[in-house]
């Protein structure tokens, strides 16, 4: 006679799948926070970062106080351009504060500003972008002009009269390295950097109608 072998099923202890659950769920909570908490740390020490503005170097495009928000990873990607607006902190400097200031001049340019306060670039004029002052002090850019080396760049505040920048001995040129990150949007009242403070486009001249014989 053929032998049976039978399974006996036997009812689930419903406290112990209860606390399977709960721990099932708070092991979920807690993966859930270390991932965000980490996302946030990456964010804030890699890729965008809040400052304010300090001084009035960089008016009317940026005021004293304002807050702006720096991408960090912008120059990951490529070379900061000419008129980018970038932050930066000199590592020959004690204070703790980040600079702001616009490039002009590239790694290997020659930049020399003349006695009308007119910026030439390697021999040619530099139309600039944006609504500035003529310059009363060409300081280190006088007669040769600044040579660049490779990874310095020539940074000028938009107030031309009223800033401290690589015109002068105690900023000198700005090193790569030094760069914090672009400046990318102006928080209060909300605006892309880049386009605050440009100039405005001549409007072409009406044509003079003839008069007809």
């Amino acid at each position: 006679m053929a032998k049976h072998k039978y399974k006996y099923m036997t009812k689930p202890d419903e406290r112990l799948m209860k606390r399977k659950r709960l721990l099932k769920e708070l092991l979920i909570w807690i993966v859930e926070i270390i991932l965000v908490l980490g996302a946030a740390y990456y964010i804030s020490f890699h890729l965008l970062e809040k400052t304010a503005v300090i001084g009035d170097s960089m008016s009317p495009t940026l005021e004293d106080g304002e807050k702006i928000l720096i991408s960090r990873f912008s120059y990951r990607f490529h070379a900061p351009e000419r008129f980018d607006v970038i932050v930066y902190k000199q590592s020959n400097k004690e204070h703790s504060y980040y600079d702001v200031k616009r490039v002009i001049g590239l790694p290997g340019e020659t930049v020399r500003i003349d006695e009308e306060g007119t910026i030439w670039i390697d021999g040619e004029r530099l139309e600039e972008t944006v609504a500035v002052e003529p310059m009363n002090n060409a300081g280190l850019a006088r007669e040769e002009g600044v040579v660049l080396d490779e990874e310095e760049y020539f940074v000028l505040g938009d107030n031309r009269n009223e800033s401290e920048d690589s015109r002068f001995a105690n900023v000198g040129n700005v090193l790569h390295a030094d760069i914090i990150g672009k400046a990318w949007i102006r928080l209060e009242p909300f605006n892309f950097i880049s386009t605050l403070n440009l100039k405005q486009e001549k409007s072409e001249e009406p044509e003079q109608e003839t008069a007809s014989p």
